[in-house]
């Protein structure tokens, strides 16, 4: 078989898969197409405000069997996180849209829309929007499960931050603060 009918055989046969998998229940979030394949929806997601941070879960730990999430931010100017580091994950920060400052270490880099930044687990962090739009960032990390942090910490109560229970709870999932 020639590679141009093999594609075109494959194609055909894919194609009315992914249909007749999307014609059932095609309106739900997260579709199921497979046991690890799934179509989410720009619209689709669980939005959470942790601690100022707006993030859509749009892949989490369940999805992927565990081995990595993909999280949307959508944040205004000035919107940060402190000098961190993590135990157990290596994180990948993608600009979509706006400014993001990224410092890894004692480096600072201003990522525009198409940059993105690898850091490994162990390695000093932050991050902070600037600029003058809102930054949309798809942030991954590698393997999944703390978007169940994120969870935990967008129950705390609004006001004043209590830094104690927001360290407890990170400190469990290896994410500490410098």
């Amino acid at each position: 078989m020639k590679r141009s009918d093999f594609l075109k055989a494959g194609a055909g046969l894919g194609a009315m898969t992914f249909i007749s998998n999307l014609s059932i229940g095609a309106n739900t979030p997260n579709h199921v197409i497979s046991d690890t394949a799934r179509i989410i929806r720009n619209e689709h997601g669980k939005t959470l405000n942790v601690l100022g941070d707006k993030m859509t879960l749009k892949l989490t730990s369940k999805d992927t069997g565990g081995r990595f999430a993909l999280i949307e931010q959508n944040n205004e100017p000035g919107v940060s996180i402190p000098l961190h580091v993590h135990e157990n994950e290596d994180e990948i920060f993608k600009v979509i849209q706006g400014q993001l400052e990224v410092q890894v270490t004692d480096e600072t880099w201003t990522l525009n829309p198409g940059d993105l930044a690898f850091c490994p687990r162990g390695v000093p962090h932050t991050w902070k929007v600037t600029g003058e739009e809102n930054a949309k960032v798809d942030l991954s990390f590698f393997p999944a499960g703390l978007e169940e942090m994120f969870d935990e910490l967008a129950q705390l109560p609004e006001g004043p931050p209590d830094f104690d229970v927001i360290a407890k709870i990170t400190g469990r999932y290896g994410v500490n603060f410098l």
